[in-house]
């Protein structure tokens, strides 16, 4: 996992099935400033797919992805335009 990159926000989304991290590190990133960062843990193998497609539709930059023993760890940084 990453400690590196300072996160506004950090979800904890393991144990939850598709669309549900998704859907909460879009609300996450809905409470935050542009510029910030949220970070999500999650154990749904489709987050994986889902985030990195998720950052190229909302324009929102999906800074990290990485996988250790079947946790998905995303760091998504909000932009500027609305989503």
């Amino acid at each position: 996992m990453t400690e590196q990159i300072q996160t506004a926000v950090e979800v904890d989304a393991r144990g939850l099935d598709c669309p549900m991290p998704l859907l909460k590190a879009k609300q996450a990133i809905n409470r935050i400033s542009a510029g910030e960062r949220v970070r999500v843990l999650a154990t749904d193998a489709g987050s994986e797919r889902d985030f990195a497609t998720f950052a190229q539709q909302s324009g929102h930059a999906l800074l990290h992805s990485s996988r250790s023993d079947g946790c998905f760890e995303f760091v998504l940084m909000k932009s500027g335009a609305i989503a």
